[in-house]
């Protein structure tokens, strides 16, 4: 893939609302059993002016692909985790 090329995604919100957003990229949990969508809105922050990331839960309901937010402390340091294994691959 192009690094030029970025992959735009529409993520609908509970009222019906459409967000396109950059997919980054999938995480997957070491079991398999949990799968994390990462993506930007094109947004920066601070004074370095570095990208802002989301991460949400993928949770898939009948056949539709939901986003869901982590909230679980335990569950945000597995993801942090498997972030840093990407970036520092």
């Amino acid at each position: 893939m192009n690094m030029d090329t970025k992959k735009i995604i529409t993520i609908v919100g509970a009222d019906g609302s459409k967000t396109d957003v950059e997919y980054v990229t999938y995480l997957f949990s070491d079991d398999n059993t949990n799968v994390y969508l990462v993506y930007s809105k094109n947004e920066v922050s601070g004074v370095e002016e570095d990208e802002v990331i989301y991460i949400s839960k993928v949770i898939n309901e009948s056949g539709t692909l939901k986003l869901e937010e982590i909230t679980d402390d335990k569950e945000w340091s597995l993801v942090q985790t498997l972030l840093k294994k990407i970036a520092n691959a």
